[in-house]
């Protein structure tokens, strides 16, 4: 989890890869018009993001209901989005991709063909809820490279 431009689909995928996990990218389970909101310039509300978690929250439930595990790359700003998501399990972990606001402009900046304008980078600030303790998440910085952030995740990984 983190604000737009924090790396998350990558290290996301790059994590389940390493692991021989299963990869979901939140943004794909977005309806076409938050996308299209988003890509106006417009930031969501929580109202266009309930459906838009919920979907997560089910793929997360049928993925491990199969008995496989999954890495999903999911913004999950807010405390509610991520009580939405894990529901109670405790079989689930967060990472919080951590950064500076200058280096994720910087990174916004550099992207290429992505629907989040980087007029959006302050609401994504704005909205980030940076998890409590009693959520247990593991918090990795990402000024390192894409393979010293996902080497940080697994080592916090339970054996």
């Amino acid at each position: 989890m983190g604000v737009s431009s924090s790396g998350k689909s990558t290290i996301a995928k790059t994590l389940a890869e390493r692991l021989g996990w299963r990869f979901a990218d939140g943004d794909d389970f977005h309806p076409k018009a938050n996308i299209e909101k988003q890509r106006a310039g417009q930031p969501l509300t929580d109202d266009d993001r309930w459906p838009w978690l919920q979907a997560i929250a089910d793929e997360i439930d049928r993925v491990t209901a199969d008995g496989q595990k999954l890495v999903v790359a999911c913004s999950a700003l807010k405390r509610a989005y991520r009580d939405l998501l894990l529901h109670g399990r405790d079989d689930i972990r967060i990472v919080y991709l951590d950064g500076s606001r200058e280096l994720i402009a910087k990174r916004m900046a550099a992207r290429k063909n992505h629907f989040m304008p980087p007029t959006l980078l302050d609401s994504q600030f704005k909205t980030l809820e940076i998890p409590g303790p009693d959520e247990r998440p593991m918090t990795v910085s990402i000024d390192d490279d894409v393979d010293g952030i996902v080497s940080a995740i697994i080592k916090q990984l339970p054996a």
